[in-house]
């Protein structure tokens, strides 16, 4: 252990875009918490998931390997294979107090609770998703009821869970609980909140806040209709549709003084982006608490705090919502803030090109480990101690979909993307994608069947080729010749 090795509260909402912070420049949101974050820390403002989808994203940052390394490549597994171990378990092993609070979804919770795997966790409040599915071992159903409430009925109530009942607020007392135990050794809180994740029903009191009308506009124009449909046996949640009129099969509840009756359930953009702007907001309000009592208990100076997610949400960008294989930057950007009173740089936003397996090593050089030579992830801690270039961190970023989600076409996808381009690659399908971000930021302008950018494309997809075999797991450790 090394010497006075910091707490370490670990928030990690699920599916918030990377463009959700008032202090990153979103002036529509209220973040003020996260904005504090910002200030006082490291903001990475090109993090990149290795998968837009739950389980094999989590799997990968929580060992610091890729999704294909990991063998929990898609939502919906039996087990959790247990290939590499858990960041949790290693810190664990020297003496760390590691909680969960929330969402794991390292294995299915299909008709079960998740099965425990060798996580790391003594602490453990456990809520895949705020729903009435389980009968035991829902810790934030059973926390509902000692409120004097069912969390099946509240979920039906036309003006959404109240605040003091939601799941993040929940996520915050229980975490609120484990800052405030006694222990003579450091601690790890893993912080999941479910929000902003589907469905999009907020509270009535932060949903009001928030008007349709004044929100902006998805990124969209009217070639979204043509290229989506060359897409459309490539598995996705949604199909495409004009902002208008979105294919919202989850509810966004509920009704706002700034709408008439019969835009309840609305299926336009607009109306989704305040519904998801007031969940951020409350995630927000929650954090606050946490802070506080950081503050409160004297260990706010020896505690990192790391704001994440696991991936984004479409949003209404290209006509689409929620996720599945596509790659645009609302669903593989997420936001990455860490923040160490007096160890980490202050006020720092770093442009630099980050994968979310680059947590897992960092934390491990934070306890004073070494880190595993076979470990994708790649330590942060140079940048954030201001040690080294915070513009540069990886020459190119990965992101895996091996089919990921339960639906029909099953498909196997790539993305490779570096300072300049991403390429994109529906493997088996003879199709892709390729974009000049530096001219064409909002991904509209798909290059890949343009003759004049075959060189480049070619280019790309050998370098997206070998970046994918250097990726792979190489199996058990090499102890001799033969």
């Amino acid at each position: 252990m090394a010497v006075k090795a910091p707490n370490i509260l670990w928030v990690c909402t699920d599916q918030q875009r990377y463009d959700t912070i008032g202090a990153l420049g979103n002036p529509y949101v209220s973040t003020p918490n996260i904005d504090n974050l910002v200030a006082e820390g490291v903001a990475f403002t090109h993090a990149y998931c290795q998968s837009p989808i739950c389980t094999p994203s989590r799997a990968s940052f929580l060992t610091g390997m890729y999704p294909n390394a990991t063998h929990a490549i898609r939502n919906g597994n039996d087990f959790f294979p247990d290939a590499y171990p858990l960041v949790t378990r290693t810190l664990a092993d020297i003496g760390y107090d590691c909680g969960l609070i929330g969402k794991l979804h390292l294995a299915s919770a299909y008709g079960r609770v998740e099965p425990r795997v060798n996580d790391g966790y003594r602490y453990w409040q456990y809520s895949h998703a705020p729903r009435d599915d389980w009968e035991q071992g829902h810790d934030y159903a059973d926390w509902v009821r000692t409120q004097g409430y069912i969390l099946g009925e509240l979920n039906q109530n036309p003006e959404g869970v109240p605040a003091e009942l939601h799941q993040t607020t929940w996520c915050a007392e229980q975490t609120i609980e484990f800052i405030r135990e006694d222990r003579d050794c450091p601690w790890l809180a893993s912080v999941n909140i479910y929000d902003p994740h589907p469905p999009f029903n907020p509270p009535q009191t932060h949903r009001e806040q928030y008007n349709p009308a004044e929100m902006p506009e998805p990124l969209f124009r009217n070639s979204d209709l043509e290229q989506q449909p060359r897409l459309q046996a490539v598995d996705f949640q949604s199909k495409v549709r004009t902002p208008d009129e979105l294919d919202i099969r989850s509810p966004i509840l509920p009704q706002t003084p700034h709408q008439e009756a019969e835009a309840v359930d609305a299926r336009d953009a607009k109306t989704l982006i305040a519904a998801y702007y007031a969940m951020v907001q409350l995630i927000d309000e929650q954090l606050g608490r946490i802070l506080e009592t950081l503050d409160e208990t004297g260990q706010r100076e020896n505690t990192v705090i790391i704001f994440t997610s696991d991936h984004g949400e479409t949003l209404g960008d290209h006509g689409l919502i929620q996720k599945g294989c596509r790659f645009y930057e609302g669903l593989v950007r997420v936001p990455l803030i860490f923040s160490w009173q007096g160890q980490f740089a202050s006020g720092l936003r770093s442009d630099a090109l980050v994968e979310l397996v680059d947590k897992a090593p960092t934390l491990l050089e934070l306890a004073g480990l070494r880190v595993p030579e076979e470990m994708h992830g790649k330590s942060l801690l140079p940048i954030l101690r201001g040690e080294a270039d915070p513009n540069h961190h990886r020459d190119f970023v990965r992101c895996e979909y091996y089919d990921a989600v339960d639906l029909p076409d099953h498909t196997f996808a790539t993305m490779y993307r570096n300072e300049r381009y991403k390429l994109v690659v529906y493997h088996g399908h003879e199709e892709g994608e390729l974009y000049d971000l530096i001219n064409d930021p909002g991904e509209f302008e798909n290059l890949w069947h343009i003759n004049a950018k075959q060189d480049i494309k070619f280019e790309l997809l050998k370098q997206s080729f070998d970046a994918s075999m250097l990726a792979m797991d190489k199996g058990s450790q090499r102890v001799g010749p033969m």
